[in-house]
């Protein structure tokens, strides 16, 4: 297994490889049965809609996560802006296709996503997602060796670091 990543934004096949799998996307996240998720159409937008927002966002970086030079999943970086001072990004969506879950891709990506985004990170999961929130509670742990902090209210667990390229001991 060998994990990388791409700019989703440079590759044409990366980018439909994305719409074929955003449809499970929005069903893995449905399943929460938060109600913050409503079907696009209720909202006035259709899902080729909601995934060009995504592509044209030049506050966020859309990556494809390739395991073997194949596409197995996607992540969004956001950046924040200047009025939020806890964190220079936030992970806006993380998303790994199920036949590939449970292998380390998602682990292995988070890692190259911190790696190439130095600075300081906020997490944030539905606690109604266990499965979300204990991925990202062992992936943020063993990145920064504890040395991180989580704050949970109004149904949300956040985790806040930094990022930077760790010596190993």
């Amino acid at each position: 297994m060998t994990v990388s990543l791409r700019d989703a934004r440079t590759n044409l096949r990366d980018r439909e490889w994305i719409e074929s799998v955003y449809r499970d996307y929005l069903d893995d996240l449905g399943l929460l049965n938060t109600g913050i998720f409503p079907a696009l159409g209720e909202i006035g937008h259709r899902e080729p809609d909601q995934l060009q927002r995504w592509l044209v966002d030049r506050s966020a970086t859309l990556l494809t996560i390739l395991d073997d030079q194949q596409p197995t999943g996607f992540a969004m970086v956001a950046r924040e802006t200047l009025a939020s001072r806890a964190a220079d990004f936030r992970m806006a969506e993380f998303f790994v296709a199920r036949d590939h879950r449970r292998r380390g891709v998602g682990r292995s990506a988070v890692r190259l996503i911190f790696d190439r985004f130095a600075g300081r990170w906020e997490i944030l999961e539905y606690s109604r997602n266990p499965a979300a929130v204990s991925f990202w509670r062992n992936v943020v742990s063993a990145y920064t060796r504890g040395d991180y902090r989580e704050r949970s209210a109004s149904g949300e667990v956040r985790q806040y670091f930094s990022s930077i390229r760790r010596p190993v001991p």
